[in-house]
């Protein structure tokens, strides 16, 4: 008897943790993966990570079962007929789906030009093109201050590359970042020879003429060799708009990670999930949640019934400086600042209506749990009784 056919949409770290889920669940599943990349699913983190400190482009593929799932990579999710139940691809196939999975990622909001030269660090195939470029080209722009925009700085940095940054806030992760601590990011990178320009924006880009020619807000004119930009994703909708799902701030699931239609599921980037320690609905762009989340809804579409409840986590490395955030980083929030070494080791605490929401654990390991455990607790706290409250 053939097992019950799943398909998914999308080929991130989301699917591919779903095709897992799905099969803990369901040994005799048979899973069609459609997928607009020609690359079977792959870890994103190494191409602003690990990558550039030496690890082979093999190491970052997906470990994918060679029995029951099919790969249409290449190829576009087109249309879904919820009543039919298919989903229809950019060659014209149909395929039927007991469950359907979508978890299309996000698309990188673009600069206004089509030029090789401006890379977004999306895809497998943007790394090896920075990569190429890297090691022969001397200077390098980025657009952006946040998450990738500090990583890939770092990242060409490090290879002795020229890196111009461009950031419309005052220092470097404004938003997430106490200003303090921004404020020492800032010396930090500008001691490792990255070049600064705080408080402005792209204004004028020109990549005509062999180079890349960039003015600024302020003013400032610099011919680069390549613009990484760094400046946001905005999640991929449109099937599920079209389909009839409910949409807001991405593609709207329950607490089983089910849309507005039951038999359709959500994951990864474009899901906005209810997260019951926060108290708010949010959409998370990181490793963990992709993982967490494409495993949960896998294992509930064969069958299961796990509420998702993961606060979201993730990591991130700077020079010789990392660290791990846990929850809410909003640097509006209260916050509350314990260092044991200024700006080199400490917990940076965020507060809304004196409870935790988020935990910064700076160059301070193995308390990921601890942090978490906090945040789900909604105790009220004083800010003196964070002093010490958590530390490695």
């Amino acid at each position: 008897m053939p097992g019950r056919r799943y398909v998914i949409v999308g080929g991130g770290m989301a699917a591919a943790a779903s095709i897992e889920g799905i099969f803990d669940a369901d040994r005799s599943a048979h899973v069609t993966l459609v997928c607009e990349e020609t690359h079977r699913p792959y870890d994103r983190p190494p191409l602003s990570k690990s990558l550039w400190r030496g690890a082979a482009l093999e190491s970052i593929y997906r470990k994918i079962p060679r029995s029951g799932v099919s790969l249409r990579l290449g190829t576009r999710a087109v249309a879904i007929d919820r009543v039919r139940k298919t989903m229809t691809d950019s060659a014209g196939t149909e395929h039927p789906y007991y469950k359907l999975l979508l978890a299309p990622g996000g698309a990188p909001r673009r600069l206004p030009t089509h030029d090789r030269r401006v890379i977004y660090l999306r895809t497998i195939d943007d790394y090896t093109r920075l990569d190429a470029l890297s090691r022969s080209r001397a200077h390098f722009v980025v657009t952006g201050g946040g998450f990738i925009g500090q990583e890939i700085a770092a990242a060409l940095a490090s290879r002795g590359r020229k890196v111009t940054v461009v950031l419309a806030e005052k220092s470097l992760g404004a938003r997430s970042f106490p200003e303090t601590l921004g404020i020492f990011l800032n010396a930090y990178y500008r001691d490792r020879g990255v070049n600064l320009l705080c408080g402005t924006t792209l204004s004028a880009l020109d990549a005509s003429d062999g180079c890349v020619r960039v003015r600024t807000s302020s003013g400032n004119d610099i011919v680069a060799d390549a613009v990484i930009a760094g400046i946001g994703i905005e999640p991929r909708v449109k099937l599920a708009r079209e389909a009839g799902l409910r949409i807001g701030n991405g593609i709207v699931v329950d607490e089983f990670l089910r849309t507005s239609d039951t038999d359709i599921y959500a994951a990864g980037d474009v899901a906005n999930f209810h997260c019951a320690a926060l108290g708010m609905r949010m959409r998370v762009e990181h490793e963990d949640n992709a993982n967490v989340m494409g495993r949960t809804a896998g294992w509930n579409m064969a069958g299961g019934s796990i509420p998702y409840r993961r606060v979201p986590f993730f990591y991130s490395d700077l020079f010789d400086l990392g660290y791990e955030a846990v929850g809410v980083l909003d640097a509006r929030l209260d916050i509350v600042e314990d260092w044991k070494q200024q700006f080199r080791k400490g917990v940076v605490y965020y507060l809304k209506d004196d409870r935790v929401r988020g935990v910064l654990l700076w160059n301070t390991w193995g308390q990921v749990e601890s942090a978490r455990r906090l945040i789900e607790s909604g105790e009220k706290v004083l800010p003196s009784a964070l002093a010490g409250r958590i530390s490695d």
